[in-house]
């Protein structure tokens, strides 16, 4: 064995919290709730520096870091999620379960991805809930597939396009770190998108390829009357070429939007903005699918004449100014 998970340092004591303090009364009264790791599960490591990492637990594996090494086994059954653990080079770090942020965060990438304070965000648009079924188009590492896989649920469904097959493979391996129900939710399609969209009636659609406006009539298509639709592009040129096919075409409510995220650091003595922030990643678009009616050029009997038709009397007096008043 390398450490002993729950081993302190020689100097380390435990300080007890006064009697009268409400987090000492509480812990009198309720005793936490000690989930212990197991085999197959997806742990975050968690050290002061914040240089986390993600991690399945496997019988036999391990955690080496620059903070030292971890064995999975001295974890199994032993450790609850919580715990403070001690590398073999007895630097301090927790054992966590992980949320969405660190999976998306801490996975290996192969291409860009949506960033988490984006993710949220575009679910929200497109009204993401249980049961939805939702296209998205330029899967790329599977951040945004594996966030909507999460929000669907076992009764939604998502479908994911790719014309590179890497792609569909890195997705497929970060389907599994976020659950074992996940990937079951997903169907994951290598398929160039000039051949269209194989599914159709989805509540929503999202397009994160570099020429979204190409494929706006696959999109209505595929999309349920009134369906909500979202694209991210970089650039504001992308944005207007976008930006005016969707006015062009049968859709409404278009919106344009960008976050940016500003962290602040948290320490009570000198709290302050971070010194990096996450500023532009992507603009967002957003627009509903409608039943838009194009009607071409008048025919000679549905034309307007453009003869004025005389007043008739009554009409010319309601429309007169009237009389000046006189003393």
């Amino acid at each position: 064995m390398l450490y002993s998970p729950l081993a302190m340092p020689s100097d380390a004591i435990d300080v007890p919290l006064p009697a009268d303090t409400p987090s000492a009364a509480v812990t009198d009264q309720i005793a936490p709730v000690r989930r212990l790791v197991a085999a197959g599960d997806v742990a975050l490591f968690a050290g002061k520096d914040r240089k986390n990492a993600v991690r399945i637990i496997k019988p036999g594996g391990r955690l080496d870091s620059h903070l030292g090494i971890v064995l999975f086994d001295d974890l199994i059954g032993k450790v609850a999620y919580g715990d403070p653990l001690h590398t073999h080079l007895g630097h301090l770090i927790y054992l966590l379960t992980p949320g969405m942020q660190e999976i998306i965060g801490y996975s290996a990438h192969d291409t860009s991805f949506i960033q988490p304070k984006d993710l949220g965000y575009i679910a929200l648009k497109l009204n993401i809930r249980a049961g939805a079924r939702v296209i998205e188009a330029g899967t790329g590492s599977g951040a945004l597939t594996t966030w909507l896989a999460l929000l669907v649920g076992d009764s939604g469904h998502v479908y994911s396009y790719d014309r590179n097959a890497k792609s569909i493979d890195s997705a497929g391996r970060h389907l599994i770190r976020a659950g074992a129900d996940v990937p079951a939710r997903v169907t994951l399609k290598t398929r160039d998108l000039s051949e269209g969209f194989d599914v159709n009636g989805v509540d929503a659609l999202f397009l994160d390829v570099p020429n979204p406006w190409d494929y706006l009539a696959a999109a209505h298509h595929a999309l349920i009357s009134g369906g909500h639709f979202g694209a991210l592009v970089p650039t504001m040129n992308q944005v207007i070429t976008l930006t005016t096919e969707l006015y062009g075409g049968p859709w409404f409510q278009v919106e344009i939007e960008e976050l940016l995220l500003r962290p602040y650091k948290p320490l009570p003595p000198r709290v302050r903005p971070d010194d990096t922030m996450v500023a532009h990643t992507g603009y967002l678009l957003f627009a509903r699918s409608v039943n838009r009616v194009y009607k071409t050029e008048p025919t000679p009997s549905e034309a307007v004449s453009l003869t004025p038709t005389p007043l008739s009397p009554a009409d010319s007096e309601l429309l007169s100014p009237p009389s000046p008043v006189t003393s």
